[in-house]
């Protein structure tokens, strides 16, 4: 079978300074530059002594019709790069791509929109902006405004849309394009869950169709459960590709490996900030602080705090994250009813975790204070993560079995199964 994507070589640069680096240019910005390049001849002395940064180095790939591919990777490892370079957004520095078909890409939020038409009119221009017809586009309207549910503001000025109504209407546009490849970002990460959800039955309809369908993700579970391949790129080099069940396990160890205990830092991003966690410690039941835990052992967290100011109506929250976001398990004071007194100065808070029941893997402990009165993710006081590992003595013990490993008892004619041996 011949592949529908074929990339060798391929390579992109870009030359840092000038415009503030190695941003990507928008089609407005792309535009204005192709009339002053004439002029910018005359300055391209002066560009050559810039440093230079390859988002994509000696790539090569091929994609076959019917395959899903993830493509995950820190951020900057050249992913969305990768993706403009096949949709020719930008062009590659070095190698190139060659496309057998039609291409669907919905690449950022609102691409080929325009602010001040209504969605209604916005399907038309965005879907001749994809290479419809407006014969196509009328035979597929009504599917479109049904699938991205606006009906009722068809006839709004999308600029009134929420970013969540912007991704379901580009997204709908862009599936019902049947194209023979479809490229998505990471912009269906905006839509809610229902959303998401219908997206992914929407992809595992165009898989049984023999569309290519690339996705950029950081939701592992997404990925997990749609793409049969998994690419992970690293500082613009392909580091590995394979089956899902292989490689995401490596990207989440590679994230974790990179996340060193002295630079875990206050994540206080907005709100009022007055409380700064001063350090995390994770203490296993032998009373010394790790980084490794058993599935079933406790663990006691143990967070330092310090309260610039006095602080009340102040909620403690601790999570076990998994490298891609997601909660494992959570809990907080206000949750167990516990209240806590007026914060001010230094001070300490531990919890008690009896028994750690996640399966082996890397996790992240997330402990953050927010003020009960306010949004949590809003208006949070202090926050700070740990890494940290899970191991199991059940060798068989993956993520085949979920997220919790439950204790039970298997009865077999009357005769009680729990031992190891029969595991």
């Amino acid at each position: 079978m011949k592949p529908i994507i074929k990339i060798q070589n391929l390579s992109k640069r870009y030359r840092l300074g000038g415009n503030g680096g190695a941003r990507y240019a928008t089609l407005r910005e792309s535009l204005s530059g192709m009339m002053r390049a004439p002029l910018a001849i005359l300055g391209r002395k002066g560009r050559a002594s810039r440093p230079e940064l390859w988002a994509l180095k000696d790539i090569n790939l091929e994609i076959m019709p019917g395959e899903v591919i993830g493509i995950i990777g820190s951020n900057g490892a050249g992913k969305s790069t990768l993706l403009k370079v096949i949709s020719r957004v930008t062009e590659p520095t070095e190698g190139r791509v060659e496309l057998y078909g039609r291409i669907g890409s919905l690449l950022e939020v609102g691409t080929g929109f325009h602010p001040e038409l209504t969605g209604r009119e916005n399907v038309y221009l965005n879907g001749a902006i994809l290479g419809m017809k407006k014969e196509e586009i009328e035979r597929k309207f009504n599917d479109i405004v049904r699938f991205a549910e606006v009906e009722r503001f068809l006839d709004t000025p999308i600029k009134r849309y929420s970013s969540g109504m912007y991704v379901r209407l580009a997204f709908a546009v862009a599936a019902h394009l049947e194209p023979d490849v479809l490229l998505v970002d990471e912009v269906l990460s905006v839509g809610d869950m229902a959303f998401q959800k219908k997206c992914l039955q929407k992809i595992s309809q165009m898989r049984s169709h023999s569309n290519a369908i690339l996705i950029v993700s950081h939701n592992m579970i997404a990925v997990r459960a749609i793409c049969e391949k998994v690419i992970l790129l690293s500082q613009g080099q392909l580091a590995a590709a394979g089956r899902a069940d292989e490689i995401v396990p490596l990207y989440e160890k590679l994230m974790l490996e990179n996340v060193k205990t002295e630079t875990v830092a206050d994540e206080r991003e907005e709100g009022m900030g007055i409380i700064r966690v001063k350090s995390v410690r994770l203490v296993n039941r032998a009373g010394t602080e790790a980084r490794a835990f058993d599935t079933g052992e406790s663990m006691k967290v143990v967070v330092e705090y310090e309260a610039r100011q006095r602080a009340v109506s102040v909620v403690a929250y601790a999570a076990i994250r998994r490298p891609d976001g997601f909660i494992c398990m959570g809990t907080s004071t206000r949750l167990e009813g516990v209240v806590l007194p007026p914060l001010e100065g230094p001070g300490v808070v531990e919890l008690e975790i009896s028994e750690l029941l996640v399966i082996p893997g890397y996790y992240i402990m997330d402990v953050t204070f927010y003020d009960e009165n306010f949004e949590f993710r809003t208006y949070f006081l202090g926050r700070k993560q740990i890494s940290f590992q899970i191991n199991s003595s059940l060798p068989s013990l993956d993520d085949k079995y979920g997220v919790f490993y439950q204790k039970h008892k298997w009865n077999i004619d009357d005769v009680n199964v729990n031992s190891p041996a029969h595991r």
